[in-house]
């Protein structure tokens, strides 16, 4: 313990979490959004180090060509290791989803820090039929987060309002019911 009662952090604490703002983003401290992958990553149960990287469309777009071989700019991409992972989230696109649902960058970042920490969990939503969809909701909703990313994109194809952009738990999990029954319906011979 330290000089008042209070705990000492031991002088690592923040080693195991990087956040990198390659680009700058209004509204997004280096400070905020670290306590934040802290969060999302105990929440989400991934250990190891986690590195998050904050840049261009550009620099998103290459890495998505290099890895996945996808010759386009996508919102965020998820690295897995054996212990931890990197997470890295195109800024521009973060802020223009933050401008079209309605709320402030940083909230935007912190939902493409969940959905990539998902993935780094092992979570797969091309293929898991609706679990991480599920399990994203439900941290959405203790870390007070709007609408899932998962959610958003699979809302009818439609883009959801400001309104829909602020749903309840239960709302997001009729949501997650959708999905899970649209998948089923097209599983079927």
């Amino acid at each position: 313990m330290s000089a008042g009662g209070r705990w000492a952090l031991p002088f690592d604490f923040f080693a195991d979490t990087m956040v990198i703002l390659e680009k700058k983003v209004e509204g997004a401290a280096a400070t905020e959004l670290n306590r934040f992958v802290r969060a999302a990553q105990s929440l989400a149960g991934v250990s190891g180090e986690v590195n998050v990287l904050i840049t261009s469309s550009r620099r998103v777009q290459e890495l998505n060509r290099r890895f996945r071989r996808k010759d386009k700019p996508t919102d965020v991409l998820s690295f897995p290791r054996a212990e931890g992972g990197d997470i890295a989230i195109s800024a521009e696109i973060a802020r223009d989803n933050a401008r079209r649902y309605g709320h402030p960058s940083i909230v935007e970042l912190k939902i493409l820090v969940l959905h990539g920490m998902l993935h780094l969990a092992g979570y797969d939503h091309e293929r898991d039929n609706g679990r991480m969809a599920a399990r994203e909701a439900r941290l959405r909703a203790q870390l007070r987060l709007p609408a899932a990313l998962i959610e958003r994109a699979s809302a009818n194809g439609a883009e959801p309002s400001r309104t829909k952009s602020r749903t309840s738990h239960t709302s997001a999990r009729n949501t997650v019911k959708r999905i899970r029954a649209a998948r089923q319906r097209r599983r079927r011979p």
